[in-house]
Protein backbone atom coordinates (compact mmCIF):
# COMPACT_ATOMS: atom_id res chain seq x y z
CA UNK A 1 0.00 0.00 0.00
CA UNK A 2 0.99 3.32 -0.71
CA UNK A 3 2.83 4.67 2.13
CA UNK A 4 0.30 7.71 2.57
CA UNK A 5 -2.69 5.85 2.00
CA UNK A 6 -1.80 3.28 4.89
CA UNK A 7 -0.97 6.52 6.96
CA UNK A 8 -4.62 8.07 6.00
CA UNK A 9 -6.41 4.70 6.47
CA UNK A 10 -5.51 4.49 9.67
CA UNK A 11 -6.51 8.22 10.61
CA UNK A 12 -9.72 7.17 9.35
CA UNK A 13 -9.84 4.51 11.03
CA UNK A 14 -8.84 6.42 14.75
CA UNK A 15 -11.17 8.88 13.96
CA UNK A 16 -13.85 5.96 13.23
CA UNK A 17 -12.93 4.30 16.15
CA UNK A 18 -13.60 7.35 18.24
CA UNK A 19 -16.97 8.87 17.06
CA UNK A 20 -18.04 5.03 17.52
CA UNK A 21 -17.36 5.08 21.18
CA UNK A 22 -18.64 8.41 21.51
CA UNK A 23 -21.87 7.36 20.03
CA UNK A 24 -21.22 3.93 21.99
CA UNK A 25 -20.93 5.26 25.45
CA UNK A 26 -23.78 8.28 24.53
CA UNK A 27 -25.90 5.22 24.19
CA UNK A 28 -25.33 3.84 27.25
CA UNK A 29 -25.61 6.93 29.11
CA UNK A 30 -28.95 6.91 27.49
CA UNK A 31 -29.88 3.88 28.63
CA UNK A 32 -28.37 4.47 31.99
CA UNK A 33 -27.61 7.31 33.18
CA UNK A 34 -24.93 7.69 35.16
CA UNK A 35 -25.37 9.87 38.02
CA UNK A 36 -22.78 13.11 38.24
CA UNK A 37 -20.92 14.65 40.95
CA UNK A 38 -22.04 17.39 42.42
CA UNK A 39 -20.31 20.25 40.93
CA UNK A 40 -19.01 22.62 43.33
CA UNK A 41 -19.98 26.40 43.23
CA UNK A 42 -18.05 28.88 41.93
CA UNK A 43 -15.58 31.15 44.00
CA UNK A 44 -17.44 34.80 44.77
CA UNK A 45 -15.62 37.25 42.39
CA UNK A 46 -12.86 39.35 44.38
CA UNK A 47 -14.55 42.94 45.05
CA UNK A 48 -13.15 45.15 42.30
CA UNK A 49 -12.35 48.46 43.37
CA UNK A 50 -13.66 51.19 41.71
CA UNK A 51 -10.81 52.54 38.79
CA UNK A 52 -8.95 56.12 40.47
CA UNK A 53 -11.43 59.07 39.09
CA UNK A 54 -9.32 60.49 36.05
CA UNK A 55 -9.43 63.90 37.93
CA UNK A 56 -9.48 63.96 41.44
CA UNK A 57 -10.05 67.50 42.14
CA UNK A 58 -12.36 69.28 39.80
CA UNK A 59 -12.35 72.84 39.81
CA UNK A 60 -15.78 74.85 39.58
CA UNK A 61 -15.50 77.06 36.81
CA UNK A 62 -15.11 80.66 37.27
CA UNK A 63 -17.63 83.36 38.40
CA UNK A 64 -16.28 85.70 36.19
CA UNK A 65 -17.85 86.26 33.10
CA UNK A 66 -15.37 88.28 31.48
CA UNK A 67 -13.60 86.47 28.30
CA UNK A 68 -10.29 85.21 29.17
CA UNK A 69 -7.19 86.64 27.63
CA UNK A 70 -4.68 84.72 25.17
CA UNK A 71 -2.05 82.90 26.68
CA UNK A 72 0.17 84.63 25.03
CA UNK A 73 -1.44 87.95 26.60
CA UNK A 74 -2.16 87.14 29.82
CA UNK A 75 1.17 88.89 31.68
CA UNK A 76 -0.13 92.21 32.32
CA UNK A 77 -3.38 90.85 32.92
CA UNK A 78 -1.83 88.80 35.22
CA UNK A 79 0.40 90.90 36.88
CA UNK A 80 -2.85 93.40 37.53
CA UNK A 81 -4.99 91.22 39.23
CA UNK A 82 -2.14 90.04 41.46
CA UNK A 83 -1.29 93.69 42.08
CA UNK A 84 -4.46 94.02 43.51
CA UNK A 85 -4.15 91.42 45.65
CA UNK A 86 -1.02 91.72 46.96
CA UNK A 87 -0.03 95.29 46.26
CA UNK A 88 2.12 96.74 43.10
CA UNK A 89 5.09 96.99 45.92
CA UNK A 90 5.50 92.97 46.29
CA UNK A 91 5.06 92.22 42.79
CA UNK A 92 7.48 94.57 41.46
CA UNK A 93 10.21 93.40 44.04
CA UNK A 94 9.62 89.46 44.23
CA UNK A 95 7.75 88.57 40.79
CA UNK A 96 8.65 87.63 37.47
CA UNK A 97 6.17 88.78 34.77
CA UNK A 98 7.22 87.52 31.80
CA UNK A 99 5.74 84.54 30.86
CA UNK A 100 4.22 84.23 33.78
CA UNK A 101 1.74 81.51 33.93
CA UNK A 102 3.98 78.80 32.14
CA UNK A 103 6.71 80.22 34.85
CA UNK A 104 4.35 78.95 37.61
CA UNK A 105 3.12 76.23 35.87
CA UNK A 106 6.76 74.67 35.33
CA UNK A 107 7.97 75.36 38.15
CA UNK A 108 5.01 73.81 40.87
CA UNK A 109 5.14 70.77 38.18
CA UNK A 110 9.54 70.76 39.27
CA UNK A 111 9.22 71.19 42.42
CA UNK A 112 8.73 67.56 43.46
CA UNK A 113 11.47 66.91 41.35
CA UNK A 114 14.73 66.78 42.06
CA UNK A 115 15.68 70.40 40.37
CA UNK A 116 14.10 73.60 39.65
CA UNK A 117 15.79 75.43 36.62
CA UNK A 118 16.46 78.80 37.55
CA UNK A 119 15.42 80.68 34.18
CA UNK A 120 11.69 79.62 34.57
CA UNK A 121 11.16 80.91 38.02
CA UNK A 122 8.30 83.37 38.74
CA UNK A 123 9.95 85.10 41.32
CA UNK A 124 13.48 86.60 42.05
CA UNK A 125 16.62 85.47 43.66
CA UNK A 126 15.52 85.82 47.15
CA UNK A 127 18.33 89.19 48.23
CA UNK A 128 21.54 88.48 50.34
CA UNK A 129 24.05 85.32 50.28
CA UNK A 130 23.83 82.41 51.54
CA UNK A 131 25.47 81.70 54.97
CA UNK A 132 27.52 79.48 56.40
CA UNK A 133 28.93 78.99 60.16
CA UNK A 134 30.60 76.26 61.74
CA UNK A 135 34.13 75.23 61.21
CA UNK A 136 35.39 73.86 57.80
CA UNK A 137 35.48 70.45 58.38
CA UNK A 138 31.43 70.74 60.02
CA UNK A 139 29.83 73.58 58.60
CA UNK A 140 26.51 74.23 59.44
CA UNK A 141 23.35 76.16 58.16
CA UNK A 142 23.82 79.79 59.66
CA UNK A 143 20.84 80.71 61.55
CA UNK A 144 21.18 84.28 59.38
CA UNK A 145 19.96 83.39 56.18
CA UNK A 146 16.42 82.43 57.59
CA UNK A 147 16.48 86.35 57.95
CA UNK A 148 16.35 87.01 53.97
CA UNK A 149 13.45 85.57 53.72
CA UNK A 150 11.12 87.93 56.19
CA UNK A 151 9.76 90.38 53.34
CA UNK A 152 8.24 87.49 51.31
CA UNK A 153 6.81 86.14 54.34
CA UNK A 154 5.56 89.18 55.15
CA UNK A 155 3.49 89.36 51.90
CA UNK A 156 2.47 85.40 52.29
CA UNK A 157 1.16 85.70 55.86
CA UNK A 158 -0.92 88.35 54.88
CA UNK A 159 -2.14 87.25 51.32
CA UNK A 160 -5.93 87.06 51.01
CA UNK A 161 -6.31 82.95 50.27
CA UNK A 162 -9.98 83.17 48.98
CA UNK A 163 -8.80 86.11 46.48
CA UNK A 164 -5.59 84.16 45.34
CA UNK A 165 -7.74 80.93 44.97
CA UNK A 166 -10.05 82.89 42.92
CA UNK A 167 -7.65 84.43 40.68
CA UNK A 168 -6.25 81.03 39.95
CA UNK A 169 -9.28 79.27 39.28
CA UNK A 170 -10.25 82.65 36.69
CA UNK A 171 -7.09 81.69 35.05
CA UNK A 172 -7.18 77.83 35.42
CA UNK A 173 -7.62 77.13 31.75
CA UNK A 174 -4.64 78.81 30.83
CA UNK A 175 -2.79 76.84 33.64
CA UNK A 176 -4.15 73.86 32.20
CA UNK A 177 -3.28 74.57 28.68
CA UNK A 178 0.43 75.41 29.35
CA UNK A 179 0.87 72.15 31.65
CA UNK A 180 -0.94 69.91 28.84
CA UNK A 181 1.96 71.59 26.71
CA UNK A 182 4.52 70.21 28.64
CA UNK A 183 4.20 66.66 27.09
CA UNK A 184 2.36 65.04 29.64
CA UNK A 185 -0.35 62.63 29.08
CA UNK A 186 -4.04 64.21 29.31
CA UNK A 187 -3.66 65.10 33.42
CA UNK A 188 -5.37 67.88 35.24
CA UNK A 189 -2.80 70.07 36.65
CA UNK A 190 -4.94 71.08 39.62
CA UNK A 191 -4.17 67.50 40.53
CA UNK A 192 -0.77 67.95 40.61
CA UNK A 193 -0.49 71.58 42.38
CA UNK A 194 -2.12 68.93 45.42
CA UNK A 195 0.65 66.56 44.94
CA UNK A 196 3.27 69.30 45.11
CA UNK A 197 1.20 70.70 47.97
CA UNK A 198 1.42 67.73 49.79
CA UNK A 199 5.21 67.31 48.96
CA UNK A 200 6.04 70.52 50.38
CA UNK A 201 3.74 70.16 53.81
CA UNK A 202 6.27 66.69 54.39
CA UNK A 203 9.60 68.69 54.50
CA UNK A 204 11.07 68.08 57.65
CA UNK A 205 10.74 70.34 60.35
CA UNK A 206 14.48 71.14 61.55
CA UNK A 207 15.20 71.98 64.87
CA UNK A 208 19.05 73.26 66.05
CA UNK A 209 22.05 73.71 63.69
CA UNK A 210 21.96 72.09 60.59
CA UNK A 211 25.04 70.04 59.32
CA UNK A 212 26.17 70.72 55.61
CA UNK A 213 28.89 69.11 53.39
CA UNK A 214 30.54 70.57 50.62
CA UNK A 215 31.94 67.83 48.02
CA UNK A 216 32.44 70.07 45.26
CA UNK A 217 31.88 73.94 44.83
CA UNK A 218 28.51 74.02 46.45
CA UNK A 219 27.00 73.34 49.76
CA UNK A 220 23.98 70.40 50.36
CA UNK A 221 22.74 68.65 53.28
CA UNK A 222 25.75 66.88 55.15
CA UNK A 223 22.27 63.98 55.94
CA UNK A 224 21.65 62.29 52.66
CA UNK A 225 17.85 61.25 54.11
CA UNK A 226 18.26 65.82 53.83
CA UNK A 227 20.07 66.08 50.69
CA UNK A 228 17.58 63.33 48.69
CA UNK A 229 14.75 65.48 48.76
CA UNK A 230 13.08 67.53 46.20
CA UNK A 231 13.65 70.89 45.66
CA UNK A 232 10.63 72.03 47.12
CA UNK A 233 11.62 70.28 50.92
CA UNK A 234 15.15 71.48 50.60
CA UNK A 235 13.70 75.46 50.17
CA UNK A 236 11.52 74.39 52.99
CA UNK A 237 14.38 73.27 55.49
CA UNK A 238 16.45 76.21 53.81
CA UNK A 239 14.13 79.19 55.28
CA UNK A 240 13.96 77.89 58.75
CA UNK A 241 11.67 76.49 60.41
CA UNK A 242 9.58 79.35 61.72
CA UNK A 243 9.61 80.95 58.05
CA UNK A 244 8.85 77.40 57.14
CA UNK A 245 5.74 77.21 59.66
CA UNK A 246 4.28 80.33 57.64
CA UNK A 247 4.35 78.64 54.25
CA UNK A 248 2.86 75.35 55.23
CA UNK A 249 0.00 77.54 57.23
CA UNK A 250 -0.81 78.93 53.88
CA UNK A 251 -0.23 75.89 51.79
CA UNK A 252 -3.05 74.20 53.82
CA UNK A 253 -5.47 77.03 53.51
CA UNK A 254 -4.81 76.36 49.87
CA UNK A 255 -5.27 73.13 49.80
CA UNK A 256 -8.35 73.23 51.61
CA UNK A 257 -9.90 75.60 49.20
CA UNK A 258 -8.47 73.80 45.93
CA UNK A 259 -8.93 69.94 46.85
CA UNK A 260 -12.04 67.73 46.51
CA UNK A 261 -10.59 65.65 49.24
CA UNK A 262 -8.59 66.12 52.67
CA UNK A 263 -5.83 64.40 53.77
CA UNK A 264 -8.07 63.07 56.46
CA UNK A 265 -10.99 62.07 54.34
Amino acid sequence: MNENLKWGAAAVAVVGLSVGAVLYFSHRDKAKPVEKPPVAAAPAPEPVAPPEPAIKNPLPPSETQQPLPKLEDSDQPMTNSLEEILGKEAIERFVISRDLIRHIVVTVDNLAEEKVAERIRPVKRTPGSFVVSGTEDAPVLDPANYERYAPALAVIRTADTKQLVSLYKRYYPRFQEVYESLGHPPEYFNDRLIVVIDDLLAAPDLQGPVALARPNVLYEYADPNLESRSAGQKAMMRMGSANATVVKAKLRELRVELASRQPSD
